[in-house]
């Protein structure tokens, strides 16, 4: 397990606005966690005792609504930090949190986080403006919902996954998900997710195996939006 202080992964989120002494002493106390694919994080209503950093893997927040399904708010990837703002707020968490592949996290206790919030004003600034960031997205999102239609909020999805995960080695998108996730990212049925892949496969936009999705004409999704 790298230490704080030389991981690269920390010029991703707010631990980079530490000092080389706070990024020394997190080291001491932090501890590697490892969680297979399918398997969860933590869950909605939970009590979390620190946050968890990212190195490696991805995985999804999603918050279970009145009917029982899931609705997916946000991929979290390398760098990631969860759980930041139910140590600021000292509140359960609102989201659930499970691994999409397999993920290596660091786990740093909510006293070190909190003794470092109350010393460090770069660091409490640099956290609040990611939780001012994340409140954007979410309203965006629910614009989005209320104004575009389902084939664009897919084409858009697709497409994000492609600018920000890439692909393998065969051009495939590098995080495979559900058909019942994507319905859920994009705030629709399974069935019309579906449907709408299958329809953007039918016109050459995509081509698939099995989960896996590759983006063969991205113009053509970008005119959708």
């Amino acid at each position: 397990m790298s230490r704080c202080e030389s991981c690269i992964v920390k010029e991703f989120n707010s631990l980079k606005a530490l000092t080389r002494d706070e990024l020394m002493r997190i080291s001491t106390c932090k501890t590697g966690k490892l969680f297979k694919k399918g398997e969860i994080i933590f869950e909605e209503g939970e009590v979390l005792n620190g946050v968890f950093c990212v190195k490696d893997g991805v995985c999804k927040l999603s918050k279970l609504s009145e009917n029982g399904k899931d609705q997916v708010v946000k991929l979290v990837v390398k760098g990631g930090l969860l759980g930041k703002r139910s140590i600021v707020s000292d509140e359960t968490t609102n989201l659930s949190a499970v691994a999409l592949n397999d993920m290596e996290m660091c786990f740093i206790p909510k006293s070190e986080i909190m003794a470092d919030l109350k010393k460090n004003p770069n660091f409490t600034l640099d956290v609040l403006q990611k939780m001012a960031g994340d409140l954007r997205d979410s309203e965006d999102t629910l614009v989005d919902m209320a104004q575009k239609p389902v084939k664009q909020r897919m084409a858009e999805t697709l497409l994000y996954i492609l600018d920000n995960f890439g692909t393998d080695e065969d051009g495939y998108l590098s995080i495979v998900i559900s058909r019942e996730d994507y319905a859920s990212i994009v705030g629709t049925a399974t069935e019309s997710a579906i449907r709408i892949l299958s329809h953007f496969k039918k016109e050459g936009f995509i081509s698939t195996s099995g989960k896996k999705i590759k983006i063969e004409e991205p113009k053509a999704l970008k005119w959708l939006q």
